[in-house]
C-alpha cells in the first residue's frame, strides 16, 4: 500500500451553509486524528455520535464519526469521515483543527481517487467513470458513467488484452518453429483467426464512441431560417422559458443563443441562430458566419420556412453532404402555420402561437436523440483517450496480421505486444505521470 507516510483531509462535501457537511480523512494518522479530536477511534463501520474537539480540547461540534479499516475503504487506507453541521464556521474550525495535527495535510484535488488507484481499489477507466459520475445532468449521463465506474469497461479491455498476450504468445512460440524451417499452418491459421476476432471487437468499440461521446458532451442542435421565420420562438418553447428576444423586426438575433437542456435523457444544446440573409450588416453577417459554422459541427438541423413561403433555402448554406458532414440530419419544418396554413406542402407545421405541431416534433426529436446517443446503460466508450488507445491496438493488429503471410513472426508478437500496451494504458495497467496527472486533476478537492 502506497502513501504510507502522509494523511490528506478536505471537505467531501459541497461548499456553502447546508445541514451535514462530510469532512473525509485518509492515511496512517487518522486513528491518531480520531482519538485526538473525537476521543476514540470508532468501531469500524459503525457510526457513531461524538463531540468534535479542536487541537486543544475546545468543543467545536457534535456530529457522527466513522471509519473504514485498511485495506476495506475506498481508498484502501484507514479512512475517517466526520460528518458535522454544515456552517462554514464549523467547518472552517474542523478543517484549521486537522492542520494543526503532525502528520495530516489538505488534500490535492483527486487525490483521494488516486489513492484508491494506486492501492489498486479502481482502475483508471473507472476513475473516469466516477468522474464523469459526479459531474452528471442527466439519467443517460448517470448510467454510462454508472457502468463505467463499476468497471464495466475495464472488464471489455481486461479481455481483450489478455486475448492480444495470448495471441503473442503463439506469435513468439512460432519463431522456434521458423528456426527449425517448419511452422505448421494450424499455428499460423490460429493466430490470423484470433486476430480477426481481436479486430473486429475493437472495430465495435470504436465505432460506438460517436454514441458515447453524445451522451457525454451532448447532442447539437441548431435552428436555422430566414429573418423572422420563428426560430426565437421555437427555442423559447423548447426551453420552457425566453432565452431568445422574439420580435418582428429582422435581424434581432445576432449571435448564437445556447439553450441546454435534457432530452430523453441526454443532454443537448438547442441553438437560436442568425436569420439567413443577403446585404447583411457586419454585425449580423458575422453571426450568419457563425450559423453556417455551427450547421457543420451539428447533430441535427432544423430548418424553420415561413409557411407564406415553402422556397426550401438549404442551397443558401452551401451544406455539403459528403465525407465528415453526412452524419448532419436536415429537417424542414413549416412554422407560423396560425398566420398562414400549411398549403400544399407536405412537410411537418408548428406554431408556438396555437401550440400545433409542437409536441409531435418534440417526440421527433427525442426520437432522433436516442437513436444517436447510447441511452441503455450500457458499459460504452465515451472518453477521447480510449478511442485513441483503442484505434492504435486496432493499428497494431492489422500490422500483425500483415506479417503473418511472410512468417515473421517476431514483428507479429511486437505489433501484439503493442496492442496490448495500448490497451493496458486505458485501465491504467501501463501508465504516465502525465496521464495520471491529467485524470486525477480534474476532480474536486475531497473525492
Amino acid at each position: 500500500m502506497k502513501h504510507g507516510g502522509d494523511t490528506i483531509f478536505a471537505l467531501s462535501s459541497g461548499h456553502g451553509r447546508s445541514g451535514v457537511a462530510v469532512i473525509r480523512l485518509s492515511g496512517p494518522q487518522v486513528r491518531f486524528a480520531l482519538e485526538t479530536m473525537c476521543g476514540a477511534v470508532p468501531a469500524p463501520r459503525k457510526a457513531y455520535l461524538r463531540a468534535v474537539m479542536s487541537s486543544g480540547g475546545e468543543l467545536i461540534d457534535r456530529g457522527l464519526v466513522l471509519f473504514f479499516e485498511a485495506p476495506a475503504s475506498f481508498t484502501g487506507e484507514d479512512l475517517a469521515e466526520l460528518q458535522v453541521h454544515g456552517g462554514r464556521a464549523v467547518v472552517d474550525a474542523v478543517l484549521g483543527s486537522l492542520g494543526t495535527l503532525d502528520g495530516l495535510r489538505p488534500a490535492e484535488p483527486g487525490e483521494f481517487a488516486r489513492r484508491a488507484f494506486e492501492n489498486g481499489k479502481l482502475d483508471l477507466s473507472a476513475v473516469e467513470g466516477l468522474a464523469d459520475l459526479i459531474d452528471s445532468e442527466t439519467e443517460g449521463q448517470r448510467r454510462a458513467a454508472l457502468a463505467q465506474a463499476e468497471g464495466g469497461l475495464a472488464e471489455i479491455y481486461n479481455a481483450l488484452r489478455k486475448q492480444a498476450l495470448e495471441l503473442r504468445a503463439l506469435a513468439e512460440a512460432s519463431v522456434d518453429f521458423v528456426d527449425e524451417g517448419d511452422v505448421p499452418d494450424s499455428m499460423v491459421d490460429r493466430i490470423a483467426d484470433g486476430c480477426e476476432g481481436l479486430l473486429a471487437a475493437l472495430k465495435k468499440l470504436s465505432d460506438g464512441f460517436q454514441r458515447g461521446r453524445r451522451i457525454r458532451d451532448g447532442l447539437v442542435i441548431a435552428v436555422i431560417g430566414k429573418p423572422n421565420a420563428g426560430k426565437s420562438s421555437l427555442v423559447n418553447w423548447l426551453a420552457n422559458r425566453d432565452i431568445a428576444i422574439v420580435s418582428d423586426e429582422p435581424g434581432t438575433t445576432r449571435d448564437l443563443i445556447e439553450a441546454r437542456l435534457d432530452i430523453a435523457g441526454v443532454p443537448v444544446s438547442v441553438f437560436d441562430t442568425a436569420g439567413l440573409r443577403d446585404n447583411a450588416g457586419s454585425v449580423e453577417a458575422e453571426g450568419i458566419r457563425r450559423a453556417r459554422s455551427l450547421v457543420e459541427r451539428a447533430d441535427l438541423v432544423i430548418e424553420l420556412i415561413d409557411s407564406d413561403s415553402v422556397q426550401i433555402q438549404s442551397s443558401e448554406l452551401n451544406l455539403d453532404k459528403s465525407g465528415d458532414k453526412s452524419s448532419v440530419t436536415h429537417w424542414h419544418v413549416l412554422s407560423r402555420a396560425d398566420l398562414n396554413g400549411h398549403g400544399n406542402v407536405r412537410l411537418p407545421a408548428i406554431s408556438t402561437v396555437t401550440g400545433d405541431g409542437l409536441n409531435d416534433l418534440l417526440e421527433r426529436i427525442g426520437t432522433f436523440v436516442k437513436e444517436r446517443a447510447a441511452v441503455g446503460g450500457e458499459a460504452i466508450m465515451t472518453h477521447e483517450r480510449h478511442k485513441i488507445a483503442v484505434d492504435e491496438a486496432m493499428t497494431a493488429v492489422v500490422r500483425c496480421r500483415g506479417h503473418l503471410g511472410g512468417d515473421f513472426f517476431e514483428l507479429a508478437a511486437e505489433e501484439l505486444r503493442l496492442a496490448g500496451d495500448a490497451l493496458g494504458r486505458i485501465t491504467g495497467a501501463i501508465h504516465t505521470e502525465d496521464i495520471l496527472g491529467e485524470i486525477f486533476s480534474a476532480f474536486c478537492i475531497g473525492k
